[in-house]
């Protein structure tokens, strides 16, 4: 079951029990053009400050995961993305109706264990933090509305999420 205040729009989020306490964790093993997220219903923000802890465990296509905000529904947010596998990379991307396109990515090299993804955004102005460095800086108007904040991987990346946050201004 997934947490509550919680959509369980693509993939296979539910609650699981781990030596750190629960988490909510991406279980399903989907097709490599799948994007899984979830959704905080009760959330609207437009300019915030949002974090989670991330721990990326499996998957042959994707690994990691990454924060969604401003989505009107499961095709159209912002995602930034963490994914371990090979050399490692942090992106952002815009995903208007399902299409993905990056707005700017660097490779990061892998780590295991736990990390920390934080995005601010304030009018068009979106950067994008790991474990308390920033990383990616960029001005996109895309999606200039409020919308939900969420979570996101990618076909069989198999991930577990604890503290999201959510700061408004």
């Amino acid at each position: 079951m997934i947490a509550k205040g919680f959509t369980n729009d693509v993939g296979g989020w539910k609650v699981v029990d781990t030596p750190e306490g629960k988490v909510l964790a991406q279980t399903a093993k989907n097709p490599n053009s799948v994007f899984n997220v979830a959704l905080a219903s009760d959330t609207n923000a437009k300019d915030l400050d949002i974090s989670v802890k991330m721990k990326a465990l499996m998957g042959d296509y994707d690994q990691g995961g990454g924060l969604v905000w401003r989505a009107k529904d499961a095709k159209n947010y912002y995602v930034a993305r963490n994914n371990p596998l090979g050399a490692g990379s942090y992106n952002l991307y815009k995903v208007v109706d399902g299409t993905r396109s990056m707005l700017k990515g660097l490779p990061l090299k892998r780590t295991e264990g736990w990390h920390t993804l934080r995005v601010t955004m304030v009018g068009d102005h979106i950067e994008c933090f790991h474990d308390g460095k920033r990383y990616l800086d960029v001005h996109d108007s895309t999606l200039p509305e409020a919308g939900k904040i969420g979570l996101w991987s990618k076909s069989d990346a198999q991930s577990h999420f604890d503290e999201l946050t959510l700061i408004t201004p």
